[in-house]
């Protein structure tokens, strides 16, 4: 009953596979080899975008930091949502690799950044010429880190914003496959067609060892790009490893797949978390979900063996307290785990 994070999950066994083919004999270094050009072309044709310059690195916080700095100024500011992955969870590392561009927040009480929420945040800004920040890109997290979903419409009125001020803007897709399987748009839909600019794409959370797609729909940034992921270490000298995982993940629609099972999991515990009365704080439109339910029956299904994280408490106190708590499904999650926890609520 592991519900911590997708990122406990294991790799799936196609993926494993992969590994170990590319493992034969010798293969160019530096995302020269073979592998990396049918990786390219995958996504290419998966995204729609035949000029889309493409890459691989091995983190989420990597794959935001490096597409921010290429797209953001030293003394602009990034607007991204307040619960954003690159403001909570990247120790600084978007303003470090951007050589000290700041983060305005944005406030997103489900994730979701509403447009009239960033318009007055972007206006705010250069205010005071250049004794304040410039305006820099907005980064958007689709699927948002509180398990709701933006839709191609969503997204499209945010980006709007952002082009109305001349901006240019980032996507974190550390979840993006399950955004897709949830809205069943098109990879195209949920990225340069809706304003996109360029984004990762998480396979890391989907089933890999640890890979990220960088995507750059404008490929006039792509040396820029090159150079900052270089520079910063995150150019892999054996890059066939992340290139085999990354071919394995899209082909045949296993990236999809994967992300339908999470998703599922995650609407079966939903579902059986409202039928026994529990509060779900947020809307269910991925492989996340947060609830609330008294600190008693946190220690009791902790003690049961459930894994899960608590926001905002712990588990020492009064019992009848209210806490919300995150629960996370990853491919491998199955029904039986699933109504094993609900058994013991």
């Amino acid at each position: 009953m592991n519900f911590a994070s997708d990122n406990a999950g294991p790799a799936h066994p196609a993926i494993m596979q992969a590994l170990v083919a590319a493992n034969e004999g010798h293969a160019a270094a530096y995302g020269e080899d073979a592998l990396m050009a049918q990786v390219r072309a995958r996504v290419r044709e998966l995204f729609e975008a035949p000029e889309a310059a493409v890459y691989l690195v091995a983190t989420g916080t990597a794959a935001n930091s490096l597409l921010l700095a290429t797209l953001a100024r030293p003394w602009e500011t990034i607007f991204c949502a307040r619960t954003a992955h690159v403001q909570e969870d990247e120790a600084n590392a978007p303003e470090f690799f951007t050589g000290g561009a700041k983060l305005t927040l944005v406030d997103a009480p489900d994730g979701r950044m509403t447009p009239a929420a960033l318009r007055r945040a972007i206006a705010a800004e250069e205010a005071r010429g250049i004794h304040g920040p410039g305006r820099g890109p907005v980064s958007l997290t689709e699927t948002s880190e509180k398990g709701s979903t933006h839709g191609p419409e969503g997204l499209r009125a945010l980006t709007a914003v952002a082009r109305d001020f001349g901006l240019p803007v980032h996507l974190d897709g550390a979840r993006l496959a399950n955004a897709l399987a949830h809205t069943g748009a098109s990879p195209a839909d949920l990225t340069w067609r809706a304003g996109v600019d360029a984004a990762s794409v998480g396979g890391t959370k989907d089933g890999c060892p640890g890979v990220e797609i960088v995507i750059l729909f404008d490929p006039a940034r792509a040396t820029e790009f090159e150079y900052r992921r270089k520079r910063a270490g995150h150019l892999f000298s054996k890059h066939r490893y992340l290139s085999a995982q990354a071919l394995a993940w899209l082909e045949g629609g296993l990236w999809l797949d994967l992300a339908a099972r999470a998703n599922a999991a995650a609407a079966r515990l939903a579902a059986g978390l409202r039928a026994r009365g529990l509060e779900l704080v947020y809307p269910v439109e991925g492989n996340l979900l947060f609830f609330r339910a008294s600190r008693g029956l946190h220690r009791h299904l902790q003690g049961e063996g459930a894994q899960y994280y608590l926001w905002g408490g712990d588990l020492d106190g009064d019992p009848d307290e209210l806490l919300t708590a995150r629960l996370v499904c990853d491919w491998s999650t199955d029904a039986a785990g699933v109504d094993r926890f609900l058994a013991h609520i």
